[in-house]
């Protein structure tokens, strides 16, 4: 980009609701979401409900998860009663061979329905697992592509790339596996104490008493973990988004020889990581000590008084086993709810951190009854006191009280120093931005009442960088006419001097060409790109530093291209090479996001001003190169 991409990258634009109006800046709106975003942070488990609102879509599955827990639960506390008529029937001598097959026979039999229930349990527990995550991405992805671009000025890609991978993993674990654990280990808790009660009444009242002593220490090491467990997963993300900035850039990195300051910078994010989760494992870590001290604490206590009944004869040596067993088996649930209520808090602070993209309101929506744009188009642009001011620097006007009006078929060249605000009329152009004063019209529409998709429909932007898509060169070329045949893709790239270099890829157009056009070159990438607007056929055409990247021979070709199709569209042109645009119908010459000269090349070189001043040193360049 040229030199007004510092104003874009300071700030997402600000929203107006009504034309001609100053509107609240994206400042506020930024420290608007910080406070919301702190608000948000999990001190509960309630960001949860947000997941199971998801997992509630399938409610066949979840009934049969849910069935296959009970079974499970169920056939679990009933070895233990099994093993009780065993010892006393079987052992105690009271019963025959005959009797004894038959209670092994019942035994097997509660460890078949035992594994197929488990398995059952599996199956349905990990399927809505992962359906709920990939509803959650689907629907995070959605509102993501409804943001403005200003809104990932704010928000960090490689940030928001980390919630989508290492949280939705998160969530995947908690629905998955956590929530059936802790289901699991609930019903079995509940269930043997019924159990225990129905066995040995007097000694589970005294483990009974002992609960509340467990349940304290759950609930003071919860609120600290609660905190600290959003904390853990944005270190996870920053170490996620470092990776990403910093192998992207591998080449200016190496040729910087800064590989032992990004390693060590790579170091500190890693640490900061690691002692985070330190933190979180040592808080979770003396909570299940302590909560483990108690329970296992407990049952040796009520086992010792049931030894001693057992002693005096009070009790059978069946039932105290049954009572042991079935006693190791609620302290075993109970233990686990510890580790299970520290994935529920992660998961919590993973939920919340999707929950915020899933809230996001894009600030440039439709209106509710969006004004139709005159069909067929005609290609007019009107600009009327216009005044525009970066949210990050609201001192600073990037344009002030500007006008202009291009007719339909005009070819305009915007040109002047980087940061005269060239870059901000294309994206006000285009309504990634709104202007805090002023109206901008396509076609005698207000942009701020038409439907932003019908505005771009009618545009075709090509960048100073060719930005292309790790795909094949069909679907980068057709990227915005989908339909468009094979004859009319080769069209294009004809007249964008793009057809003998895609001919010759291994594949033709199915050759893929690697992640951001890796496989081809700078020219060629501007190529392809150029060719992708040509094919859009849209009325206005957008151009900004088209042939920036294109060696000379190539330039004259695709400016031959580029002078017939501008004959019968509307054309803005973003020039910092002059030359290029001297058969313009007019250039507009910017300075301090003010039109400081308009007029034909002839006029403003005799002129003397601004343009002739910059004209002369970049031909003077030329000729003494």
């Amino acid at each position: 980009m040229n030199g007004d991409t510092t104003e874009i990258s300071a700030a997402e634009r600000a929203g107006a609701e009504n034309e001609g109006t100053a509107i609240e800046t994206e400042a506020a709106e930024a420290e608007g979401q910080e406070d919301a975003s702190a608000a948000k942070k999990p001190r509960s488990l309630a960001p949860l409900r947000m997941v199971f609102r998801e997992a509630g879509k399938y409610p066949a599955q979840i009934g049969f998860a849910l069935l296959s827990l009970v079974v499970t639960a169920a056939a679990t506390l009933a070895i233990p009663w099994r093993f009780k008529v065993i010892i006393d029937d079987a052992f105690g001598g009271a019963a025959g061979p005959a009797e004894i097959t038959q209670a092994f026979q019942y035994l097997l039999m509660i460890v078949l329905v035992l594994g197929f229930g488990t398995a059952a349990r599996f199956y349905f527990v990990s399927w809505i697992g992962e359906r709920v995550v990939a509803d959650i991405r689907l629907r995070v992805q959605e509102n993501l592509l409804r943001m403005s671009p200003g809104f990932y000025e704010k928000n960090s890609p490689k940030e928001i790339s980390s919630r989508m991978t290492s949280d939705t993993a998160i969530i995947e674990t908690v629905v998955g596996t956590t929530v059936s654990v802790a289901l699991r280990n609930t019903l079995t808790g509940i269930g043997g104490i019924a159990l225990l009660l129905y066995i040995a009444p007097t000694l589970t009242l005294g483990l009974l008493i002992g609960i509340p002593m467990v349940i304290l220490p759950i609930v003071f090491f919860g609120r600290k973990i609660r905190a600290i467990s959003r904390d853990s997963q944005d270190r996870v993300a920053d170490v996620g988004a470092y990776v990403s900035e910093v192998l992207s850039a591998m080449k200016i990195v190496q040729s910087f020889g800064q590989e032992t300051r990004e390693a060590g910078r790579f170091s500190d994010v890693v640490e900061r990581t690691f002692e985070t989760a330190r933190k979180r494992i040592i808080l979770r870590s003396a909570m299940t000590s302590i909560v483990i001290v108690l329970i296992f604490g407990g049952i040796t206590m009520a086992m010792w008084r049931g030894a001693l009944a057992v002693s005096e004869g009070v009790i059978s040596g069946g039932t105290i086993a049954a009572f042991v067993l079935t006693g190791g088996l609620v302290a075993g649930a109970m233990g686990s709810l510890t580790e299970v209520y520290g994935d529920l808090l992660r998961g919590a602070g993973a939920a919340s951190r999707l929950a915020e993209l899933l809230e996001a309101k894009p600030i440039i929506a439709a209106p509710e009854r969006p004004e139709s744009l005159p069909n067929p188009p005609r290609g007019s642009l009107s600009f009327r006191n216009i005044t525009f001011r970066y949210p990050a620097r609201p001192e600073t006007p990037a344009l002030r009280d500007f006008n202009l009006e291009i007719e339909p078929g005009e070819t305009v060249a915007i040109v002047g120093p980087s940061g005269a605000g060239k870059s901000t009329l294309f994206q006000l152009t285009e309504r990634f931005y709104d202007p805090q004063v002023g109206t901008i019209r396509l076609d005698g529409v207000p942009l701020t009442k038409a439907d932003p998709a019908d505005i771009r429909e009618r545009m075709a932007l090509v960048p100073q960088d060719g930005v292309l898509f790790s795909a094949n060169a069909r679907d980068n070329l057709r990227y915005g006419k989908w339909d468009a045949s094979d004859e009319e893709i080769w069209d294009a790239a004809r007249a964008a001097n793009a057809e003998k270099f895609l001919r010759e890829l291994p594949k033709g157009l199915d050759t893929y060409l690697g992640e951001g056009g890796a496989q081809l070159s700078g020219g060629q990438q501007q190529r392809v790109a150029i060719a992708r607007a040509l094919l859009r056929d849209a009325p206005i055409l957008l151009l900004d530093e088209a042939t920036s990247a294109l060696d000379a021979e190539s330039e004259q070709l695709v400016q031959q291209a580029l002078d017939v199709l501008m004959k019968e569209r509307t054309t803005l042109v973003i020039a910092h090479r002059l030359a290029t645009v001297r058969a313009a119908d007019r250039i507009i010459v910017l300075d301090n996001g003010e039109i400081a000269e308009q007029g034909t090349h002839v006029e403003l070189s005799a002129a003397g001003g601004l343009y002739a001043r910059l004209a002369s040193l970049q031909f003077a360049a030329n000729e003494a190169a």
